[in-house]
């Protein structure tokens, strides 16, 4: 069995900060969005109750996917906005950057493409392949 060492990272505590500034800054814009969602959602609800005279099945139908696709995108910019917050935790703990399956560092492309991203390249398509 291996035990997974702390990672402590090479970079300087100016470098820290700015990564903590654009993790912090994409955590807040997806809290602004879900909270524009949430505003949207009950908007969408209000006018659903107040809007159900001489409904048919269409009707109905239309309600039931808007009211679906609404709930889908609240799951999802939570689970992004979670993705962020653990970045952050990683950021304090001196693991970010580093891959959470092989403790390899993560290039630094995939990380300014995928701030929140835990593993490499290399654990990600293993783990794809496996859930395929």
């Amino acid at each position: 069995m291996l035990v997974q060492e702390k990672q402590t990272t090479a970079r300087t505590q100016a470098e820290n900060d700015q990564i903590r500034l654009s993790l912090r800054s994409r955590y807040d814009e997806l809290s602004a969005e879900y909270e524009q969602a949430v505003l949207q959602s009950q908007v969408l609800r209000l006018v659903e109750v107040g809007d159900t005279a001489g409904d048919d099945q269409a009707d109905s139908g239309t309600k039931t996917a808007e009211r679906d696709t609404a709930q889908s995108l609240l799951r999802t910019i939570l689970d992004r906005r979670s993705q962020f917050e653990h970045a952050l935790a990683r950021l304090d703990e001196g693991t970010y950057g580093f891959c959470e399956g092989c403790t390899a560092p993560i290039p630094v492309e995939r990380l300014e493409i995928f701030p929140s991203a835990t593993s490499c390249v290399g654990c990600k398509q293993t783990r794809e392949r496996r859930a395929a």
